[in-house]
């Protein structure tokens, strides 16, 4: 009878296993990250009426949507229960990582809240390099004299109902704008001297496989391996100790 308890255990805790995996790749991927800003931030994209500029406070970021050359991040509220804002970003690459979240910001005139450039997740070479109209990145870009990223697409500034923040109009709207640079001078400017592009395919297929997690910006599988490997094995060490027990009943 122990024999038998201890391969119910054992199955119970690879069940568990293959419960848990997936879960914990959904958190890894959408790069949840809760930050506070110790004053006012103007953000990018489309936001809530009224909060272009975010006040002092404590906010969390999520990305909603991810594909090789362009990701759309959200800003909600600290309880997640309010979406400020869905913003266009491109992936750009840093050489050092760090073990916490790096916030990068525009200078902006004194008196003038700094506005949101990029943010880095803990551990990643990638991160999330934020697209402004054309407008705010030519201002963006002749203040701290270094270019800018912007889109052309017609997009809205500000929507009256939350909602609409993430209507598929307009996430398909950003999933295809195209995402160009401008100078200081105003004059266009290559986007490679403004974010480093994704490593090409042929790159990523010959990276090792922890090299490829850090900078194979793509969606993740919905489900891991490792948990079904665990359970075969588990299943496989319970039918062992099985057939020990018959064969000693049988001697």
């Amino acid at each position: 009878m122990k024999r038998f308890g201890t391969l119910i255990a054992i199955l119970f805790v690879a069940l568990l296993a293959t419960m848990m995996v997936p879960s914990v790749s959904a958190q890894r991927w959408d790069k949840k990250t809760i930050i506070t800003f110790s004053g006012p931030v103007e953000i990018p994209g489309v936001h809530l009426k009224g909060w272009g500029v975010l006040p002092a406070g404590t906010y969390v970021f999520k990305i909603l949507d991810s594909q090789s050359d362009r990701h759309i991040v959200q800003i909600f509220s600290q309880d997640e229960k309010t979406v400020y804002a869905t913003i266009l970003a491109i992936p750009n690459y840093r050489l050092k990582t760090t073990d916490k979240t790096v916030i990068t910001f525009s200078e902006r005139p004194v008196g003038q809240p700094e506005a949101l450039r990029a943010w880095f997740y803990p551990g990643h070479q990638w991160g999330e390099e934020f697209v402004y109209p054309k407008d705010k990145a030519a201002e963006l870009a002749k203040a701290t004299k270094v270019p800018d990223l912007y889109t052309p697409a017609e997009l809205p500034h500000e929507v009256e109902e939350p909602a609409k923040l993430a209507d598929e109009p307009v996430i398909a709207v950003m999933r295809r704008a195209p995402i160009q640079a401008i100078q200081p001078t105003g004059e266009e400017a290559p986007l490679a001297q403004v974010i480093t592009p994704p490593p090409a395919e042929s790159e990523v297929a010959m990276a090792t496989p922890a090299r490829r997690a850090e900078s194979e910006p793509v969606l993740p599988d919905t489900a891991s391996p490792l948990a079904l490997m665990a359970l075969f094995g588990f299943l496989a060490m319970g039918g062992a100790m099985a057939t020990r027990a018959v064969r000693t009943v049988i001697r």
